[in-house]
């Protein structure tokens, strides 16, 4: 038996050449299989290892220059940065502050749609609103309510005695990003509550009529019956809004210019100041960070929950 025979036999591959038809199984099922692959492969896993390569090199302005390659260099200068730190600290703190608001207000507002009321369908497409909005739309509508001059909300806040400043919200860096964190809470919590809902409406009756007749009330009931039973969707709200709050980068450019996150920090640094190599490092490091955040979220929950 040749060497080809062999391998073939210990993987299992001659099993699909027995016979012609099932090589022309095989081959129509490579055919189907080969557009996705190359698709994927030219779409995401090219620039990915094309953006690698490049985290380790200083790209000259001339396109007809080839880059050159520093090493670790790209690194090390943003490990000893103070400004990376800094976007790395601001993404830490709209990650967790926008994420946790919109779970909270996501479960809230599906916990009222839980029950059956006159114009309940009319209510939840009205809820979706701030989800299926264009986001540049919904930005500039909210800069015109914070803005200190004819905006709404600061008005608002003025005659509750909470706001004097004549500085808008957006253009102050103390403000600006609670201000951020409040908008992403209010786009993003629809997608929380249509999750949540979901799984409420998923729930049996019986297990609340049980508790009922045992004299459990609203309270024990959330407690003991929907907070268990809800615990893996909030694990999978929790860890697709972290994902995505971590790479935000348009409702937060668009609102404010005052809050630096990692995001925006390798926009400025590859498009704004020309450093490709640099702005390339900080991408890689962002999945990096991304990646270990996933691992051990699904170890610390289960890989059963999420």
């Amino acid at each position: 038996m040749s060497v080809g025979s062999r391998l073939a036999t210990a993987t299992g591959v001659d099993q699909y050449l027995e016979s012609p038809a099932q090589r022309r199984e095989t081959l129509l099922g490579i055919a189907l299989i080969l557009p996705s692959v190359l698709l994927i492969g030219s779409v995401i896993l090219y620039p990915i290892v094309y953006n690698v390569y490049l985290s380790f090199t200083e790209v000259p302005l001339n396109p007809d220059q080839v880059p050159t390659w520093v090493g670790l260099e790209n690194y090390l200068s943003l490990l000893t940065s103070a400004r990376f730190w800094q976007a790395f600290r601001t993404t830490i703190v709209f990650t967790a502050g926008s994420t946790v608001a919109s779970t909270i207000l996501g479960l809230a507002v599906a916990l009222l749609f839980d029950r059956q009321f006159r114009g309940q369908r009319l209510a939840r497409g009205l809820v979706l609103l701030p989800h299926v909005t264009p986001i540049i739309a919904v930005a500039f509508v909210w800069q015109f309510m914070l803005s200190p001059l004819w905006g709404a909300i600061p008005n608002q806040l003025a005659q509750w005695g909470l706001y004097s400043s004549q500085t808008g919200l957006l253009t102050q860096s103390s403000t600006a990003l609670p201000t951020v964190i409040v908008f992403s809470a209010w786009r993003n919590f629809p997608f929380a509550f249509l999750l949540f809902l979901a799984r409420l409406q998923a729930i049996p009756e019986s297990m609340y009529e049980a508790a009922q007749i045992d004299g459990a009330g609203p309270v024990p009931q959330f407690k003991d019956i929907t907070l268990p039973e809800l615990k893996g969707t909030i694990a999978i709200v929790v860890l697709l809004r972290s994902i995505w709050e971590f790479n935000a980068f348009a409702q937060v450019w668009l609102l404010t210019r005052q809050v630096l996150t990692l995001p925006i920090f390798a926009y400025q640094t590859a498009f704004a100041n020309f450093e490709q190599g640099l702005g390339a490092a900080i991408s890689l490091l962002l999945f990096i960070i991304q990646a270990m955040f996933v691992v051990g979220f699904v170890t610390l929950f289960g890989e059963d929950k999420v």
